[in-house]
């Protein structure tokens, strides 16, 4: 069977490439370049590099398979890089890897697939992918390495993606993968994971996003839940819901961003008691049976990558919307933000918090 590979010059695509190899299929490489690097060798941090894609080739090479870097570089500026800028200039908090994953690596590398016969495209996600028998529908499950599990970025992916995706690494733990690269002798067998987003390799987002806007003035009051002005600040895509250091303010007591209002140009803050909320409503929401259950469900939800789902009801807003109503009070529920639906291992649906 002739599967691709999205290699991106990590451990983890390194081995879901060899595994797939190994098991007897003809795997066919392939390597996204996301930006012109000869122009601005230094745009990029250590996800995406020019390092990256020769590292992918120099895999490839040691598992004997063809390899070709393919230009995604308007796919990417348009759905992901657009995207950045406008979700942190309207007051939200946008994650461009769920976008990537699904709008730019697993749309456009099926087209590529089809193009090349190939029947399924594999990538180094921590996810599995199952198949119901009995409802004939594709399952989205978590890793089984809990510490890594990427299902939270994967939440948009339709049936017709499931069912032409392979994830070979997300029946294993971080430690054995790198542990089958080092048996293979694979040179990103110890290569350290990317954490930044891609295009910020400085960490710096809002100074990204600002770079990408008018010349305008973006400062703006600082105000308490009462109205009271604390404070001046540089922006609203310089801050995020929940943020506590880089205010600026002397109040003697720890204060958190409770609310962006970019049309006034002001950031309400609060006590970290004032975070708290149990109910959400998203949009765009995607159910990964491909309809919307009849009613509401008893779920567990995650309202952040790194925040431990909790038990709530989801309860459906036509084909695309939902309300979410937490059994308990969550931190900081963040517009822009990925709120995706669990049932034990297996991801219901998701949406981007409004």
């Amino acid at each position: 069977m002739r599967i691709v590979v999205a290699m991106s010059g990590g451990v983890d695509s390194s081995v879901a490439a060899a595994m797939l190899a190994t098991a007897g299929h003809e795997v066919i490489g392939l390597s996204m370049q996301l930006y012109d690097q000869r122009a601005n060798p230094d745009a990029f941090g250590s996800c995406c590099s020019l390092d990256d894609l020769y590292d992918a080739r120099r895999v490839a090479n040691a598992l004997g398979i063809p390899h070709y870097i393919v230009n995604f570089e308007s796919e990417f500026h348009d759905t992901v890089v657009k995207d950045f800028v406008s979700e942190y200039a309207a007051g939200r908090t946008p994650i461009p890897c769920v976008r990537c994953n699904s709008e730019v690596k697993f749309a456009t590398l099926v087209e590529r697939a089809r193009g090349l016969d190939a029947v399924a495209v594999g990538t180094g996600h921590y996810a599995r992918v199952a198949f119901d028998e009995d409802r004939r529908r594709y399952l989205l499950r978590r890793g089984v390495d809990a510490a890594k599990d990427q299902s939270y970025f994967l939440f948009s992916l339709t049936q017709e993606q499931l069912a032409r995706a392979a994830f070979p690494v997300g029946g294993l733990t971080k430690p054995e993968v790198r542990a089958y690269a080092r048996r293979l002798n694979l040179n990103t067998a110890d290569k350290p994971d990317s954490h930044e987003i891609c295009f910020v390799p400085d960490g710096d987002a809002g100074g990204f996003v600002e770079r990408h806007l008018d010349g305008d003035d973006h400062t703006g009051p600082i105000v308490d839940s009462g109205g009271r002005v604390l404070g001046q600040h540089r922006g609203v895509h310089r801050l995020t819901v929940g943020q506590r250091k880089g205010l600026g303010l002397a109040t003697g007591v720890p204060m958190y961003v409770l609310r962006l209002n970019p049309a006034a140009r002001e950031v309400v803050v609060g006590s970290r008691e004032e975070l708290g909320g149990r109910t959400l409503e998203a949009s765009s929401v995607n159910w990964i049976d491909g309809a919307p259950p009849a009613g509401s469900r008893r779920a567990t939800a995650r309202i952040r990558h790194r925040h431990q789902d909790a038990p709530a009801v989801v309860t459906p807003i036509g084909s695309n919307r939902a309300s979410v109503e937490f059994d308990d009070p969550q931190i900081a529920i963040t517009p822009g933000q990925a709120v995706v639906f669990y049932e034990g291992d297996d991801v219901l649906g998701g949406g981007w918090i409004d």
